[in-house]
């Protein structure tokens, strides 16, 4: 019987890859014009509770933008990954609240 190595963690969607690809994505958003100033105008939004909803307006539009404007564009899909993990840090956020 032939032995097959599985990878450990048994990634088989490039995820090794993406996730680091993802990181340093992000990490270039606090440096650009969005973040000069102090505060990123996604910190007001999600203060005045409408985090949630602008992230889900956020990730239906590059969605939908994603092969039609610039081809299938990989910045695209970077950003609906972007909004989606602001959305978990808003969703785990408004979770503790509640429990308090």
């Amino acid at each position: 019987m032939k032995v097959v190595k599985i990878p450990d963690p048994p990634y088989r969607f490039s995820e090794d890859k993406t996730l680091p690809e993802l990181r340093e994505y992000i990490e270039a958003t606090y440096a650009s014009h969005y973040s000069k100033n102090k505060h990123q105008a996604m910190e007001f939004i999600e203060e005045c509770g409408h985090g949630e909803g602008f992230c889900m307006g956020n990730i239906l539009k590059y969605a939908q933008r994603y092969g039609r404007k610039g081809g299938k564009n990989r910045a695209d899909l970077m950003k609906i990954l972007h909004y989606g993990i602001i959305m978990l840090h808003i969703n785990d956020t408004e979770s503790e609240n509640e429990v308090k």
